[in-house]
């Protein structure tokens, strides 16, 4: 059995309507905000063939220009993976990885390629086994991945009839993403946490917005309020800073989504910049993430995948890896744009709860509708 195919499709769903073929897509940057967004959901699948008809299917996160992620896969992955045994997989991820390494290339774009081939190819192993894919990863540690629910908004009428919804779907923690501003985001956390009262964990995520001093001072009164985590306080760039910021708060800080591989994370976790570490499988890949789980498992660090915007297949790959390690915490899970990704597959996973079961079924443990994926851009 060989790769015979490597296909890359830019996939882009409205955050308003049903699956629709792309058209433009402009970027912003929202007030009061530092990261690029897109007006709607996008990411990049990766489709691999073998000359025995097999097929699996991987996801590189790509929430802005999957374009961009489906020409690597196509120019650069794609040429290097042609011939090979798809059951090579970590050794098909190191010669894709070293391929670019001496050039500069060991984050971005072309580890979100590396991530979504490396996805596709443990797919297509667990399809010809006939094995879900944790089995394949070292075994299945637990039958159900808790989960928590992205509970975004600026308004506190708004996050409150949010949290309401999420707390009657069956999600025992809520994540919030309030304000760049300290005493905004403070009286938001402050007015959920009173309506909601104190069975329900709240994590508050400042997506990397705040300065060190401002991080430590919002820290110190979230934890007034029993605050689970403050997630991504300041840049990614400034380790001694999360440093810092982790020493001086006495609850969890959570951080890591920026990290592809194991190279990057190794200093984080020496230097401590964190409680809970979150890689992003959509951006690792299943063979480096388990590599990073068992290097947060060796300083006794938890796992709490980072999801964020990513879409069917990584959602279902982090859940695989969520069953496969033993340092695992919980899940992230975005419970309102869920349902917009589930219709490219005839059978996606559900959550009941606030938890996804962990099946049996082959692979990832769905199937892909060829029908609608093909309805989008590919990139050849």
């Amino acid at each position: 059995m060989r790769i015979a195919k490597v296909e890359a499709f830019a996939v882009k769903i409205s955050r308003n309507d049903n699956l629709a073929k792309p058209n433009s897509s402009p970027y912003t940057i929202p007030k009061g905000r530092n990261t690029i967004k897109s007006n709607m959901h996008e990411t990049l699948v990766v489709r691999i063939s073998t000359d025995d008809g097999l097929t699996g299917y991987g996801e590189g996160q790509s929430p802005v220009s999957p374009e961009t992620t489906g020409t690597i896969v196509a120019n650069l992955c794609s040429p290097l993976m042609l011939g090979k045994d798809p059951f090579d997989v970590e050794q098909i991820w190191q010669l894709l990885y070293n391929a670019m390494r001496e050039r500069g290339h060991i984050t971005g774009f072309y580890l979100d390629a590396i991530a979504a081939c490396d996805i596709a190819l443990w797919d297509l192993k667990g399809k010809a086994t006939g094995k879900p894919v944790h089995k394949l990863l070292g075994g299945q540690f637990r039958e159900q991945i808790p989960l928590y629910a992205g509970c975004p908004g600026r308004n506190i009428k708004t996050v409150i009839d949010q949290a309401e919804k999420l707390i009657s779907a069956g999600y025992k923690g809520l994540k919030l993403s309030p304000a760049s501003d300290r005493k905004e985001t403070l009286a938001i956390v402050s007015a959920v946490r009173d309506h909601i009262g104190s069975d329900i964990a709240i994590m508050v995520d400042l997506h990397s917005d705040f300065d060190v001093t401002e991080s430590i001072k919002l820290g110190r009164d979230l934890e007034l309020l029993d605050i689970y985590w403050l997630e991504a306080p300041t840049v990614p760039d400034d380790l001694p800073g999360h440093v810092a910021i982790t020493a001086a708060l006495n609850m969890f800080v959570a951080n890591g989504e920026w990290y592809r591989t194991r190279y990057q994370m190794r200093e984080a976790l020496e230097k401590r910049i964190c409680d809970v570490l979150m890689p992003d499988i959509g951006r690792t890949g299943l063979s480096e993430g388990k590599r990073i789980a068992v290097l947060a498992d060796t300083y006794n660090i938890p796992i709490s995948p980072h999801v964020g915007g990513g879409g069917l297949l990584a959602i279902a790959a982090t859940i695989q890896f969520s069953a496969a390690i033993p340092n695992f915490l919980i899940m992230e899970h975005n419970h309102s744009s869920y349902s917009k990704w589930c219709q490219l597959a005839l059978d996606p996973p559900l959550p009941s709860q606030g938890k996804f079961p962990v099946t049996d079924k082959p692979g990832l443990g769905i199937l892909i509708d060829d029908t609608i994926l093909e309805n989008f851009t590919l990139v050849s």
